[in-house]
């Protein structure tokens, strides 16, 4: 057998079999979805496409993404030890190549073939696509393998990677879509007293609140408020790798179609939050979502968005929701369970890596939280 690798600079490139290959099994790493980053990637971002082969068939594909941190806030609140941090930040990791997308939680960077190649010979061409992305396009102060499954972690053994720090952040919280819930009531129905009362409190406050899904006008139409409730969350996180462009959810809507839903939350006729979900074959991805801070806090709109994300999961039959690594506590309270994930990552400056466990925890801090259990004990 004899494989080779080839680099992708646009979408237009991409082999015409692509999304039957690749795409059709995990649409972040679809045409259509490579046509968002193209369209509408973070200012501080470059996408490169990496396609794998087996003689003249593709038997695989992979997205890397370089990140450049020199005139971006890692670090968000205006506070002195956060300037300190973003300045280490900024010398410790001037940019960034990531095997994976850095705009989603889990394992979405690269998909095989699984009749055509073994784990083993994957995982080697993913080191080969590494090697060739540092030497032709650009060598970058750190390499990131993120998001990992745990049954990935064997093949990561090997003295290949013994450069590498292997690191855990936070899991990626997943609901499993239980076979007895044909509505949000069976849901419902499965909370203990405590949580059910909780859900019920929560709802009455979304009186005179109205939700609807916005089609590919509306989402035009309310672009700008998007934008300045996505921030309101976005800037307010300890944590932030990069910001959405304004046009971001408009090029979503556009190339991902009905496989991209956006909900408004309405208070007298204006928007006052949002939520937004991707449609990934059996699973719901859920995306990126704004809201005003000051009505949340009132009405609790945030848990009735994870709560309405549910609904919609189970309404339309899917197996899974998985809602990413933030809010972890939160998202326990409505039945999402954690799942750990893991990455690998190597500086250049070989000489930094020997103490990676020590520099890494303080650019990137694990938040303490309690798993709460909603479901009734059968």
């Amino acid at each position: 057998m004899s494989y080779y690798l080839k680099i992708y600079t646009s979408v237009s490139g991409l082999p015409q079999n692509w999304d039957t290959v690749i795409g059709n099994h995990n649409i972040m790493l679809s045409a259509a979805y490579f046509r968002v980053l193209e369209t509408s990637k973070p200012q501080n971002m470059n996408c490169f496409f990496v396609g794998f082969f087996e003689d003249e068939h593709l038997i695989g594909g992979a997205l890397f993404q370089y990140l450049d941190f020199i005139r971006h806030k890692t670090f968000q609140k205006d506070e002195v030890w956060c300037s300190l941090r973003n300045y280490a930040a900024r010398k410790f990791s001037r940019d960034v190549m990531i095997l994976g997308n850095n705009m989603l939680t889990g394992q979405n960077g690269f998909y095989f073939d699984p009749e055509k190649i073994s784990t083993e010979n994957m995982v080697s061409l993913l080191d080969s696509a590494v090697h060739k992305m540092q030497k032709e396009i650009r060598k970058t102060s750190l390499i990131i393998y993120k998001d990992y499954r745990s049954e990935f972690f064997s093949f990561f053994q090997d003295s290949k990677h013994q450069n590498y720090f292997k690191f855990c952040v936070q899991p990626n919280m997943i609901l499993q879509i239980r076979e007895n819930w044909n509505t949000f009531e069976d849901y419902i129905r499965d909370f203990s007293t405590k949580y059910r009362t909780r859900v019920k409190n929560a709802r009455k406050k979304l009186a005179g609140i109205e939700k609807r899904e916005l089609n590919a006008g509306k989402v035009t139409k309310y672009r700008k408020e998007m934008s300045v409730l996505y921030k309101n969350v976005a800037e307010n996180a300890p944590f932030n790798t990069f910001f959405l462009k304004e046009n971001h959810f408009e090029r979503m809507k556009e190339h991902l179609g009905n496989n991209f839903k956006v909900f408004g939350y309405f208070s007298d006729q204006k928007l006052i939050g949002f939520y937004t979900l991707i449609l990934n074959n059996d699973d719901v991805d859920t995306y990126f979502l704004g809201y005003d801070k000051e009505i949340q806090k009132e009405n609790q709109i945030y848990l009735n968005m994870l709560l309405d994300m549910a609904g919609f999961a189970i309404d339309h039959q899917f197996k899974r929701i998985l809602f990413g690594r933030t809010a972890l506590e939160i998202k326990s309270t409505i039945g999402a369970e954690p799942v750990e994930i893991f990455g690998l990552i190597r500086h250049t400056y070989s000489a930094i890596n020997p103490f990676m466990k020590n520099i890494f925890p303080s650019l990137s801090p694990k938040t303490e939280w309690i798993q709460r259990h909603p479901f009734k004990i059968k």
